[in-house]
């Protein structure tokens, strides 16, 4: 998407599509409606008089040929009530314009700002948001909604030009939701087509594209490293595993904090043999998702240069029930030397990042983040909105909230307490890899921090927000991106 500056009266910009905000109460005379000329506030006072136009959040009225507007059409987004808006939801409102345009076959958006809080973080987000939206989940679609991307977004200063600042804040969204757009593409692709090593060749094109560090180890060097419980998952499958690993080590950052950002990366988990239900298991395509989070903020870092080392490790594996497939009742050691007792094969993502995680502190990783599609359990505590956050170091869990606060991606902190331990203890081993139905998002965060030690950590559950399970008005239908934003965001600001 082409983004392009437009400066001048608004009632003189000739474009197929104005879009402009108003708020619930007063919707013909707020937001960035106040700053269309008069004539076309009267005809939306009339609206507003009918009942046709209400400010409700996400609500849109389409007007063609707007009276004093050189603009063939004029659409009115509601932005709900003012006292309840946030300025960090302010993406979902050019992504809504996309999304109408697209709908209706418009190439080109042009956006009012508003005059009086325009600042580079909000012309950030409606950057981000429009390029966002500008995405469909049909690569395999014979007939494509290609013909209606929307090809250009203009930005309009009205009489009050942009800053050079908010002119660089334009590039950033641009390079953020590429790659969260870009984490998305991965999410989305069929296990048959995104298999380790294809996950493994996608990470290293990525890197060599923008100038990263990257190493991908194979089974053998797996097996010598005594990574037993990442290759426990791994040798049910025909497909070879991949230990992925991308580094972004700027010479001028400090030498402290080296962050490691793990992600699981099963590219299809079947559940092993504690197999799956076989409905709805088509998802499990997904089950990569944290991986792909971790290559998309490598990519967005990559090209934004926050002063931070960063080490993005992807234990990549499928999960089958192979005749060498690992079995309920095994023990297994990992490298860390920590003995683990298998109940279920089908809780295996805590397996891999097990590994993964003490894999990142031997690479020099002094904090560590990971991002998992781990339990069905955070989703039926907080649903596929918000992503569950758990972490010992309370300094590293808020500043992660934090970022998801600033962007406004849903995140909420759920607690790790010694007492959770007694679920999953085991009389053979030093635990085991599931503490039963109860608290199962607990118990599997927990586990992954068993082998974070004393470093700091924080865990993201993802398995809810990996995917959006219906339009949006501002998202189309398909694999989010949710965490690539929160964690650039949290890199960009770590050592400012």
């Amino acid at each position: 998407m082409k983004i392009e500056f437009r400066e001048g009266p608004v009632e003189r910009i000739e474009t197929p599509l104005l879009a402009v905000v108003s708020f619930e109460g007063n919707p013909a005379s707020s937001g960035t409606v106040e700053q269309l000329p008069a004539g076309t506030r009267k005809m939306l006072e009339e609206l507003q008089t009918s009942g046709e136009l209400t400010g409700k959040a996400l609500e849109c009225t389409l007007i063609h040929h707007p009276p004093g507007l050189a603009a063939s059409r004029l659409l009115v987004i509601g932005a709900g009530k003012r006292e309840k808006f946030q300025l960090p939801h302010l993406a979902r409102l050019p992504g809504t314009a996309v999304r109408q345009a697209r709908s209706r076959g418009i190439h080109e958006v042009s956006w009012l700002t508003h005059a009086r809080l325009r600042t580079p973080e909000t012309v950030q987000q409606a950057v981000e948001g429009a390029i966002m939206a500008d995405y469909d989940a049909d690569k395999y679609r014979t007939e494509k909604n290609a013909a209606r991307r929307v090809d250009s977004l203009a930005l309009l200063a009205g009489e009050t030009p942009f800053t050079e600042a908010e002119k660089a804040a334009v590039e950033r969204g641009r390079i953020i939701a590429e790659a969260a757009n870009f984490t998305r593409d991965l999410v989305n692709e069929p296990s048959n087509l995104m298999t380790p090593t294809i996950l493994a060749d996608h990470a290293v094109a990525m890197a060599k594209q923008f100038g990263l560090e990257s190493t991908v180890l194979g089974p053998e060097e797996i097996r010598s490293l005594k990574m037993n419980t990442f290759w426990a998952v791994a040798q049910g499958s025909h497909e070879p595993p991949r230990l992925i690993v991308v580094r972004y080590m700027p010479r001028e950052a400090p030498a402290a904090p080296v962050v490691g950002l793990i992600g699981k990366g099963i590219t299809f988990d079947t559940g092993g043999i504690s197999i799956k239900p076989s409905q709805n298991m088509e998802e499990m395509k997904t089950d990569m998702a944290g991986g792909a989070t971790m290559l998309g903020v490598m990519r967005a870092i990559a090209q934004l240069k926050p002063r931070v080392r960063v080490i993005a490790v992807v234990p990549a594996t499928e999960n089958m029930p192979g005749g060498q497939a690992y079995k309920p009742g095994d023990v297994i050691t990992s490298m860390s030397g920590k003995t683990v007792e298998i109940l279920n094969t089908d809780a295996e993502g805590r397996l891999v990042l097990a590994d993964a995680l003490h894999y990142a502190k031997l690479q020099g990783a002094t904090a560590l983040i990971d991002a998992a599609t781990l339990t069905g359990a955070v989703t039926i505590a907080l649903g596929n909105i918000t992503t569950g956050v758990f972490g010992y170091n309370k300094e590293w869990v808020n500043r992660v909230l934090a970022s998801a606060a600033a962007v406004g991606e849903r995140m909420w902190e759920l607690p790790v307490d010694d007492d959770y331990r007694e679920l999953y203890k085991s009389s053979i081993a030093d635990i085991a890899n599931t503490g039963g139905r109860y608290g199962g998002a607990i118990t599997g965060a927990m586990f992954v921090g068993e082998f974070a030690g004393d470093t700091p950590w924080v865990h993201l559950d993802i398995a809810g927000t990996r995917w959006n399970y219906e339009d949006k008005p501002y998202l189309a239908k398909g694999p989010s991106g949710h965490g690539v934003r929160t964690l650039v965001h949290l890199l960009m600001n770590l050592n400012k």
